[in-house]
C-alpha cells in the first residue's frame, strides 16, 4: 500500500485531541502532558490546526499561529513513529504553508527533528525560549 498517497489531511476537530494527546506523550512533551487542559485549548483557539489521517486512525498532526501575511510559526508538528519517513510531515507543512502562501514558516526543531527540516531546505535561526515562572 502507498500510504503516502492515502494520506488525508484535514482540519483538526475536538474528538482528535485524545489521539494528540497520546502523540505527546509518546513524544515525550511532557509539559503538554501535564497540561492537557491548556493543551486542548491551544489546539482549538490556534489558526492552524490539522490532521493527518490514515484508513480513518490519525498519525500525525500541525499546529500553528499566523498574522495571515508575514510569518506562519509552526508551534507542533508530529507524526507517529510507526508512520515517520513517509513524507506526512512535510505534507502536513506544504498544506499548512499553502493556507497562507504569503507568509514565511517560522518554527522549532530539537536535536532529532532538526535533520526532516535541514532536508526540506529550512535554515537555521537563532532564537531563545522562557516561561513566566522562569
Amino acid at each position: 500500500m502507498n500510504k503516502q498517497k492515502d494520506v488525508l489531511i484535514r482540519k483538526y476537530n475536538e474528538a482528535d485531541f485524545r489521539t494528540i494527546h497520546e502523540l505527546n506523550k509518546q513524544q515525550g512533551w511532557n509539559n503538554l502532558v501535564e497540561k492537557k487542559q491548556e493543551t486542548q485549548q491551544a489546539w482549538a483557539n490556534s489558526t492552524v490546526a490539522v490532521v493527518a489521517e490514515i484508513d480513518g486512525r490519525v498519525v500525525g498532526c500541525l499546529r500553528g499561529l499566523t498574522d495571515g501575511f508575514i510569518s506562519l510559526y509552526i508551534c507542533e508538528l508530529l507524526v507517529n513513529q510507526d508512520h515517520r519517513k513517509l513524507g506526512i510531515g512535510k505534507k502536513m507543512l506544504r498544506y499548512a504553508h499553502k493556507l497562507y502562501p504569503k507568509t514565511r514558516l517560522e518554527l522549532l526543531a530539537s536535536d532529532a527533528s532538526r535533520s526532516f527540516y535541514e532536508a526540506q531546505s529550512y535554515r537555521p535561526l537563532y532564537g531563545f525560549r522562557k516561561t513566566i515562572v522562569e
